[in-house]
């Protein structure tokens, strides 16, 4: 199983094992990861699993919907050029050691 690391604005570390075909979004609320809290469940309307991804793992993921980027407009802390909600990067062997970072907030 694939593990992602996450790392939380505190720059506390957390590594969790997520299934392939799981979400980043649904790996991190199921294993109690602070920082993602993925109100709407996963159906892209609130971006409050809103993750930073650096390279190389950004260039690894499918580029932004338009209904994501339109979603990361309205995120609390600011957007970044590696910014991307949670619930949209689907897991797969190749990201196997990815590193999430987590925003300062989700929510107001």
């Amino acid at each position: 199983m694939p593990q992602i690391t996450f790392v939380a604005f505190s720059g506390t570390e957390q590594t969790i094992e997520i299934k392939e075909g799981e979400t980043v979004m649904f790996g991190a609320t199921r294993n109690g990861v602070d920082g993602i809290v993925g109100e709407c469940g996963g159906f892209c309307n609130c971006a409050t699993c809103h993750v930073y991804i650096g390279q190389p793992w950004l260039a690894q993921l499918p580029p932004l919907s338009e209904q994501e980027d339109e979603m990361l407009e309205g995120t609390v802390s600011d957007r970044k050029p590696g910014s991307r909600l949670g619930c949209q990067i689907t897991i797969t062997e190749a990201l196997d050691g990815m590193v999430v970072h987590t925003p300062e907030r989700q929510s107001l």
